[in-house]
């Protein structure tokens, strides 16, 4: 048994080099059923604004998307530079440690028909290309990683996951915080405008959780 086992090890680095392992260890999640259209994906980004964001929002949560499955591979649907589809391996790896947490409707089987996904793409159309918002500002015009998320949601399924708030609620107190405010802002920081943060929609009580690699 140890023998074979090793010959397996040996061949999959032969055939796929020493990463092998770990991105098939990625690929069954694409294959073990958890996965479905429009759930929420979460990770901890690597992105400048990161600690920024957990400092101000109280979680380790910086990032998320929306999966959707495209010919027999999901991708996840995000806003990062711009408003794209990311194949979800190459997602899964851009987070720090390759950690992420998968959360669906808890009713979802029934609210996510046919009808209601294909709506949520609709939506998709329309927003896709639109530049990364760095003031996370509520109008279309660029669009923010859990903004993206909440108005697919609101648009294509008329659920809201995540509870809007505005800025002045979150704890701007950390010196990291308040240089990423001073350097997009300046002196007119917007406090009273409207935000939906990754925090938030993960901690919705219309979402349970499906799969975690943390």
């Amino acid at each position: 048994m140890k023998r074979l086992l090793i010959i397996i090890i040996f061949g999959q680095l032969i055939c796929f080099g020493p990463g092998a392992t770990e991105d098939l260890s990625i690929s069954k999640y694409q294959d073990s059923g958890a996965l479905k259209d429009g759930a929420i994906i979460f990770q901890t980004s690597q992105s400048g604004q990161s600690k920024a964001i957990q400092l101000a929002t109280k979680s380790k949560y910086c990032h998320c998307g929306i999966l959707f499955k495209k010919g027999t591979d999901f991708y996840v649907f995000e806003a990062s530079q711009t408003v794209k589809f990311t194949p979800f391996d190459k997602w899964v790896a851009s987070g720090v440690g390759g950690k992420y947490v998968v959360k669906r409707l808890k009713d979802a089987g029934v609210v996510l028909t046919p009808q209601v996904i294909q709506k949520m793409k609709s939506v998709n159309d329309q927003l896709k290309g639109k530049t990364y918002d760095r003031t996370f500002e509520w109008s279309d015009d660029k669009i923010y990683c859990s903004e993206l998320v909440w108005k697919i949601y609101k648009r294509g399924a008329d659920i809201e996951v995540g509870k809007l708030q505005k800025l002045r609620e979150f704890d701007l107190s950390s010196e990291a915080v308040r240089t990423i405010m001073k350097e997009r802002y300046g002196n007119k920081i917007p406090y009273d405008e409207i935000v939906v943060s990754p925090a938030s929609i993960f901690d919705s009580n219309l979402l349970v959780t499906v799969q975690t690699d943390h």
